[in-house]
């Protein structure tokens, strides 16, 4: 009887020293969900009306990237000696019992949306959407999304990968439809949730063909029993038919994030319907959190030397996903005159480069003796969602500031606006060249980086030359479309009635607009970024490597 009540609380105890551990490691998500509760209970009492929600919002945000900090700074010892509980989190560990992975790969995503988020909300605030009454919910559903999409980028559980995609889903499926009483607003709210419960019971039935194959949903326990029966079983290929298609049913579910073609449908229409501040929100959060979710999940399942061939034909076809987005979105993009549907497009076009480094990842797993050869393609990927936070929420930004000053979202009402305001006309310049890749801008290394990840592959995989080749084009072919807004806003002379539009440097919009131009051409200039992001891109690798 001693000897079990001495078990009993020695379990109790490493249960309680595990709990705290994990706890401590999900202090911003936590600091994230104390802000949605606060917000609730204003809502509740009517509290709203007293004061807008932005700035607590933005509070809240800043907090949850401090203490993302901290945990990066744990990491790297500044503060693992001095501080124990800092201690705790210093070195990759699975939180909640496996459910999540806290390595340095999930903190880069922590800190990439926190600060993303509390860019968006300072946005919001200048441009007056939403009102003080419509504050406590929008940023409440805005804090919900992010909350999925950092659970997206540290899930470690299959059952988790579902819940996440939801938790991020499902606010912003209400946030598309925030515009109250406009038709366009709720057509894109229905079209978004259709596309979404489509895509997510294609996602969940590929998530239990794979969880009933082999007895698990746990990622690191899966990849062990998938090597461990194709190495024991003859009938493995029969085998390797299911695994294939399951994680193509799973790749449905992340494609819809991705608005990666042919599960692109539904993002044209919802940006043009929602408003301009939660398609700038979408445009780039959710495609942070598809990536790293899917990087995360086929590293982990296909990292050994078993599975060479699933991996080949994985990467095969998420190369030729890639390849299809960037080309249609880079085609359909010109035809557009509705600003919010042309960078739809965009987006669209942006996720197949981005989805090509993972590609040049797997072709490269297992090809050389470094058993982290793939890290510099995700390494590429990495900087080049930095870098896209913020020419793309800068394009965004600028489409905001002159819609509330025209009314207007149409490019041909455009006419002269970057001559009656330099400083928006100049701003978009920055953001859209930067988009096409031309230098010095930051832009123009972020797709260089991938653009050298795919060549290095293509010397073990001929395919990855033929990927190269299509980026090149589809870098050119983007020129076209964006060069047709500056020409309109810039060459054009202005109306009479645009004229009268003048926002000065100095004035919120100004500042504003300043404040995200100058990262895309430091981060062009000086690429210290790219020098810190190895050890992120190599903590996904480290976790594979220990199985």
């Amino acid at each position: 009887h001693t000897l079990n009540k001495e078990r009993m609380m020695a379990d109790f105890d490493a249960m309680t020293t595990e709990l705290q551990r994990s706890l401590t490691a999900f202090l911003p998500e936590l600091v994230l969900v104390t802000g949605i509760v606060l917000m609730l209970f204003f809502r509740l009492f009517n509290w709203s009306h007293r004061v807008h929600m932005s700035n607590w919002a933005l509070g809240f945000s800043l907090l949850a990237g401090i203490c993302s900090l901290w945990q990066w700074a744990a990491f790297n010892a500044y503060m693992g000696t001095t501080y124990p509980l800092a201690e705790s989190i210093a070195q990759p560990f699975e939180m909640f019992s496996g459910l999540l992975m806290h390595d340095l790969f999930t903190i880069y995503f922590r800190i990439f949306l926190i600060l993303f988020t509390a860019m968006v909300i300072w946005l919001t605030r200048l441009t007056g959407i939403p009102d003080r009454m419509d504050s406590p919910d929008f940023y409440t559903l805005l804090f919900g999304a992010t909350l999925g999409m950092m659970l997206m980028a540290s899930s470690n559980h299959l059952l988790m990968v579902f819940i996440s995609i939801e938790m991020a889903s499902v606010p912003s499926y209400v946030m598309a439809g925030f515009l109250k009483g406009r038709r366009d607003s709720s057509e894109a709210a229905i079209k978004y949730v259709v596309y979404g419960a489509g895509a997510a019971g294609v996602m969940l039935y590929g998530i239990s063909l794979l969880t009933g194959l082999f007895g698990t949903a746990h990622l690191p326990t899966l990849a062990i029993e998938v090597v461990h029966t194709a190495a024991h079983h003859h009938s493995f290929d029969a085998h390797l038919t299911t695994v294939t298609l399951a994680l193509l049913m799973i790749f449905v579910g992340i494609a819809f994030k991705l608005a990666a073609v042919p599960f692109h449908f539904w993002c044209p229409d919802v940006f043009e319907g929602a408003s301009t501040e939660v398609a700038a929100f979408l445009s780039v959060a959710s495609k942070a959190a598809a990536l790293a979710l899917l990087s995360r999940l086929l590293i982990s399942v296909t990292d050994a030397p078993e599975l060479e061939t699933a991996r080949t034909w994985l990467a095969t076809g998420i190369a030729a996903i890639a390849a299809m987005t960037a080309t249609f979105g880079n085609l359909a993009a010109y035809a557009q005159n509705n600003l919010k549907r042309l960078l739809a497009y965009s987006t669209i076009a942006h996720a197949g480069y981005m989805m090509m480094p993972i590609a040049a990842a797997l072709i490269m797993i297992g090809q050389t003796n470094d058993a982290t050869s793939g890290a510099d393609a995700i390494q590429s990927m990495l900087f080049y969602l930095a870098v896209y936070l913020f020419m793309n929420l800068g394009a965004f930004a600028v489409i905001a500031f002159i819609r509330n000053e025209i009314r207007s979202e149409d490019l041909q009402d455009y006419q002269g606006l970057g001559r009656s305001s330099p400083v928006l006309g100049i701003s978009m310049l920055i953001f859209l060249f930067s988009l096409t890749g031309i230098p010095p801008l930051a832009g123009f290394f972020s797709k260089f980086y991938i653009f050298a990840a795919l060549f290095e592959a293509g010397g073990f995989n001929n395919g990855m030359y033929w990927l190269l080749v299509v980026a090149a084009v589809n870098t050119v072919i983007s020129l076209f479309y964006y060069v047709k807004i500056l020409r309109v806003m810039i060459l054009n002379p202005p109306t009479e009635a645009n004229e009268q539009v003048q926002i000065p440097l100095i004035s919120p919009a100004g500042i504003y607009s300043l404040c995200i131009a100058v990262p895309v051409l430091l981060l062009g200039i000086w690429a210290a970024l790219y020098e810190i992001t190895p050890a992120f891109a190599q903590a996904i690798f480290a976790q594979a490597i220990a199985q």
